[in-house]
């Protein structure tokens, strides 16, 4: 009896460290891509679903975004990026609106000759 309780017991304290651990290593990027209408969204949701190591795959029509979450042991940008490219919808990194901003900010201040403050 208190060697299956001892199994229990183990198994519920290890089980959410091993799933927490495995939740760790998950990236989103959002990529720009051509897409034209809902069978675009359809072609990509059928076949990078299945590629090694995506976990969730959002496509918004309107903004020509696909939203990758996936796990970084498994896949990384570079070979999503190819997955694009084989099923012919070519797709680039889009920037977070944070960083366009900053970009275009510092752009105007070196074009206007202004100075940055810090």
């Amino acid at each position: 009896m208190r060697k299956y309780l001892f199994i229990i017991l183990c198994t519920l304290y290890f089980v959410p460290l091993s799933l927490s651990a495995k939740q760790s290593n998950r990236q989103t990027v959002v990529l720009s891509c051509d897409l034209h209408c809902q069978g675009c969204c359809d072609k990509v949701m059928k076949n990078i679903a299945f590629e090694k190591g995506v976990k969730d795959l959002v496509c918004d029509l309107k903004t020509k975004t696909v939203t990758v979450t996936y796990d970084a042991n498994k896949t990384d940008v570079p070979t999503l990026l190819k997955a694009f490219e084989k099923i012919n919808k070519p797709a680039t990194v889009k920037e977070p609106a944070g960083q366009e901003t900053k970009a275009k900010t510092q752009e105007t201040d070196a074009n206007s000759g202004a100075s940055t403050p810090y």
